[in-house]
């Protein structure tokens, strides 16, 4: 089987919240995806999708992968699909670093594998663990009580894990803790996510605020030295997400003991390919994971489920469904939550048929060059 082509969608993802907030006052009303297919000359199609949380979250940004993709995507016509880490090494050879820009083309070869062999992708990456597995909800940074209302209304919905976005004034961020943690119920986790928002100062006047309460603490700082800092003077569990690019840091973060909890996002690590080998050191390493992507709508939250569903059990902290924060559906087959809690297809490849007819024509093909 050869790469005989490759097209690429723009699809804008209006929220159904209306803006997504985090930390230093970024923000994002419209997500802009980027959808991939890999078409190949057996006739069979492979679909992928990239998603930056904005231009200003990580190194990314939607059209820097859509620019990425069409210099990367015509060098890779008459490669095997089928053969992910020898296609993945002639991308990194092609083009240094830019995970993102790789990302969509990796995810529709698993998808392509997928439809070959007739197997699920959740199959292909371990296994299925379990009938379904939990699922985080992100509570966008409002006034302290508005989020403590939202995780009221979301844990009524079935989610037990909540993501609360801080990293702004150390004492608004401590009430907001305070008011989320006031509405939960034994068996729910708390994350209070700084998505890199604060000073040293900062985050150790918050972390000792709220010395007292059952809650995880995500990302505190910029730099990891930082992060480690509060880390060794903290009592709580740790995540760490931004800092964590590769498996050095993974190998790096383990040897310092400075996380509990690491995010593993897809598109960060290049595809599913590399996730994968970062998912499967974590399980060697003894560290629990968040498995998820920036953002994206029904073609990511597929591959989310999948590689989730492929995770132990005991290491898969949580996850997470895109597509259910969004108002517009690309793609048939997607899984849904249920009860805050999701499940990956049993159908071949990441399950999904795009919907043609929502992501319109092919905004660039690897035929036009």
């Amino acid at each position: 089987m050869k790469i005989k082509r490759i097209e690429m969608y723009q699809v804008d993802l209006p929220l159904k919240e209306g803006r997504y907030s985090w930390s230093g006052g970024k923000s994002v009303d419209v997500f802009d995806s980027t959808v991939v297919s890999v078409m190949t000359d057996s006739g069979l199609v492979g679909w992928g999708e990239v998603c930056p949380l904005g231009p200003a979250y990580l190194p990314a940004f939607a059209e820097g992968c859509r620019a990425g993709i069409q210099f990367l995507a015509p060098q890779l016509i008459g490669e095997n699909p089928l053969q992910l880490e020898k296609l993945n090494g002639l991308m990194d050879a092609i083009l240094k670093g830019h995970p993102s820009v790789k990302s969509a083309i990796d995810m529709a070869c698993w998808d392509l594998l997928g439809r070959h062999t007739g197997l699920p992708v959740c199959e292909l990456m371990g296994g299925r663990y379990g009938e379904d597995f939990h699922l985080y909800r992100a509570i966008s940074q409002t006034a302290p009580e508005e989020m403590a209302e939202n995780v009221k209304g979301y844990r009524d919905e079935g989610y037990r894990r909540f993501q609360l976005k801080v990293g702004g004034d150390p004492e608004v961020d401590i009430q907001r803790i305070r008011h989320v943690a006031a509405v939960l119920q034994p068996g729910d986790r708390l994350i209070a996510d700084a998505n890199t928002g604060w000073l040293m100062e900062g985050a150790m006047r918050v972390v000792r605020g709220v010395r007292d309460l059952d809650v995880y603490i995500e990302q505190p700082c910029r730099t990891y030295e930082e992060c480690l800092s509060i880390r060794r003077h903290c009592d709580h569990p740790f995540v760490l997400d931004e800092v964590v690019d590769g498996v050095e840091m993974l190998v790096r973060g383990k040897a310092d003991m400075a996380m509990d909890v690491v995010n593993i996002k897809i598109s960060k690590f290049g595809g599913l390919t590399r996730a994968r080998l970062a998912r499967d050191l974590c399980v060697q390493l003894g560290v629990a994971m968040t498995i998820e992507d920036s953002w994206g709508g029904d073609i990511i939250t597929a591959a989310i489920s999948h590689f989730a569903h492929s995770t132990p059990t005991e290491y898969l902290f949580t996850s997470t469904d895109f597509n259910s924060y969004v108002t517009r559906s690309i793609a048939t087959g997607a899984p849904q939550r249920d009860q805050g809690r999701l499940r990956a297809s049993n159908q071949p490849g990441l399950g999904i048929e795009p919907r043609l007819d929502v992501l319109g024509a092919p905004v660039w093909s690897s035929d036009a060059i």
